[in-house]
């Protein structure tokens, strides 16, 4: 993390939203922190106040605060930013404090939370606290709560956090362009029991699309459907992190939804429950299992499972084409089509020319070469070839023996012998019953152990 001190000096550089905030509490701005990373950064556990149990923000991080007066105080700057969606590729983007999104806010029930926020945008905003139950005039809807902040100016916005759950803070002010923009971030209000709702490891992340065309880097913000970028914390894969937790840790994903349609997200080899909404937590007797939930636009979802079982296990939205980048949506589906004639008059013309899809899985081999900052349509590569995918997937890795604290990406899984899928041969015996058993050794081979293997076939990783 890089920090900056940003002052401005007297009463004049500071515009009061429509609250009142006394001029003492106001004379001097905190500490504005930014972030250069995109990496997941350490759960930040409180210095001061009252105790809680952090989130970990996947590939973000969270704001520091100061105590003042009993109020804690956060410095947000609404700036353009780049931000690197994956290795290969970066935006051009809105958002806070040096990231899109912004960076999570954490308090407890009942704190009193000062927020100042500066805007060096080239226009007007605001900020909504999604969620929150506050004075009218706290809201952040421009012309109707507030007036815009303008370029250049400083407003606060106070109140308590009267409830705890999971909530989100975005503009309303020209919302078409700036939320298109990435501007964005999470917000937590903890319990003021820290044992009330408690779990081993706490993931947040916020749903987000873009439009930007292959070889630019600035979003389309008129898109209003065909988006070519879904996103986690706006990171495509392989960008995003893996959410790395230990063997029967308690697990809750918080996850919230700006993007512009609805996203079945798929937990792989566990069951989860919803524990949480945007109004509150769920009360137990109300909850069932699912492997999927479906976050609405605007919507929050808090989910939480036991993390029972061993392996790299995918997460991910279940719409298909969410899980492919800088995807083309008007490419003719050519399976089944004999183009051999056709190939060898247009090769005679374009010497590069590659007959597409007459198979349904023939982009694999291809490497064909795309135009710079852009990332291939599927891509990732796993322990056993091409992971074909891209957007919005990444992976929960269960491992035994993590410390409480270690968020580590721990490499690829190690699956013990006679549990991995194999090609099998006629002739060949079929699996000992005793491979089928869970794992509660070692996975590394043992003296005379078949290692069995996987063989794939093509796809789509090089296109």
């Amino acid at each position: 993390m890089v920090s900056r001190r940003t002052f401005f000096g007297g009463a004049g550089a500071l515009a009061i939203s429509a609250g009142m905030v006394s001029r003492a509490g106001a004379a001097t701005l905190p500490e504005a922190a930014t972030m250069d990373k995109a990496t997941t950064q350490p759960p930040l556990s409180p210095p001061n106040g009252r105790p809680y149990n952090p989130v970990v923000t996947l590939n973000g991080w969270t704001l520091p605060w100061r105590m003042k007066n009993g109020v804690k105080e956060f410095h947000l700057i609404a700036e353009p930013v780049v931000r690197e969606m994956a290795p290969g590729m970066k935006a051009h983007l809105w958002g806070y404090n040096g990231q899109s999104p912004g960076p999570t806010i954490e308090v407890v029930e009942g704190d009193r939370v000062r927020i100042f926020v500066t805007n060096k945008l080239p226009e007007h905003t605001s900020i909504h606290w999604h969620g929150q139950r506050l004075p009218n005039g706290m809201d952040g809807v421009t012309g109707l709560t507030q007036p815009g902040i303008e370029p250049g100016k400083t407003f606060v916005y106070e109140f308590v956090a009267k409830r705890p759950g999971t909530f989100m803070y975005h503009p309303h002010a020209d919302e078409m362009t700036q939320m298109a923009m990435g501007m964005m971030g999470f917000w937590v209000t903890h319990p003021k029991d820290p044992n009330l709702h408690r779990v081993d490891r706490d993931f947040c992340f916020l749903l987000n699309a873009y439009d930007i065309d292959p070889g630019s880097a600035t979003p389309k913000t008129s898109t209003m459907l065909d988006f070519n970028l879904w996103t986690f914390n706006s990171r495509v894969f392989p960008g995003i992190d893996p959410l790395v937790c230990g063997l029967n840790d308690k697990v809750r994903i918080r996850i919230g939804n700006l993007t512009m349609t609805n996203h079945p997200i798929h937990l792989h080899g566990h069951e989860f429950v919803v524990s949480g909404t945007d109004g509150g937590w769920t009360n137990p007797a109300s909850r069932w299992p699912e492997v999927t939930t479906d976050i609405a636009v605007g919507q929050m979802r808090a989910i939480e499972f036991e993390a029972t079982d061993l392996g790299d296990w995918a997460l991910h939205c279940h719409k298909s084409h969410h899980t492919m980048n800088a995807m083309g949506h008007n490419v003719p589906t050519m399976i089944g089509v004999d183009q051999r004639g056709v190939a060898d008059k247009i090769t005679k013309l374009i010497p590069d020319y590659m007959v597409m899809g007459d198979k349904g899985g023939s982009m694999g081999g291809m490497e064909m070469p795309i135009p710079e900052n852009t990332l291939p349509m599927m891509t990732g590569t796993g322990p056993f070839g091409g992971i074909e995918m891209g957007g919005m997937f990444t992976t929960v890795k269960v491992r035994k023996g993590l410390a409480r604290n270690d968020y580590k990406d721990p490499g690829w899984y190690k699956h013990p012998a006679g549990t991995l899928a194999y090609e099998w041969k006629e002739g060949d015996a079929p699996m000992p019953e005793a491979a089928m058993a869970p794992d509660t050794v070692s996975s590394a081979p043992k003296p005379g152990d078949t290692v069995l293997k996987v063989r794939k076939g093509s796809g789509h990783s090089g296109h």
